[in-house]
């Protein structure tokens, strides 16, 4: 199975957001490089928003290109079997916290939002992490800096998508 045939799966099963899953499908229907980069002014994405439920915490990036606080994620790549193991991936190496486990059950939610060219849009499809007690957080060189925040500082520091992802994220612990 290609990353391209996991994807479709993955937002056939979800079953929430029914509007924009259908703008998923439909790309990934036109345009069988859907998932790479390469596909121009759209293409999906997979990212992770990293919690510490026991501290009722969340770490987030500041990102390098975009100057903002955000959740782990990026492009998928070659390697991903899978959008659920980008998101694994993605948030692993951002973070740079080992042994974080997909929360279960699927993606969160999907968020498109406006990304500068040359990508233009990204439709990215959003897990959520759970951190170990020991996580140990390393700035990657993707990131301007890395922190946690507990659940109420994040309205304070991130857009509205990351604020979302935080409430689906905490519906579903």
């Amino acid at each position: 199975m290609t990353l391209h045939d996991d994807a479709v799966l993955v937002l056939k099963a979800y079953e929430n957001q029914p509007e924009l899953r259908q703008v998923y499908l439909d790309h990934l229907d036109a345009h069988p490089d859907g998932m790479w980069k390469t596909c121009g002014a759209w293409h999906l994405t997979a990212s992770a928003l990293v919690v510490d439920p026991e501290r009722g915490r969340v770490l987030l990036t500041l990102h390098k290109k975009l100057g903002m606080w955000l959740q782990m994620g990026g492009h998928c790549e070659p390697g991903d079997a899978t959008v659920e193991a980008a998101a694994l991936r993605e948030a692993v190496e951002e973070s740079g916290v080992r042994g974080l486990t997909l929360l279960p059950g699927g993606p969160v939610r999907l968020d498109r939002h406006p990304i500068p060219a040359p990508c233009h849009w990204h439709l990215d499809v959003q897990y959520a992490a759970l951190a170990p007690a020991d996580a140990v957080e390393a700035i990657s060189d993707e990131s301007l800096d890395l922190r946690w925040f507990g659940y109420d500082e994040v309205a304070e520091v991130a857009d509205a998508s990351v604020v979302r992802l935080l409430e689906h994220t905490r519906a579903r612990l």
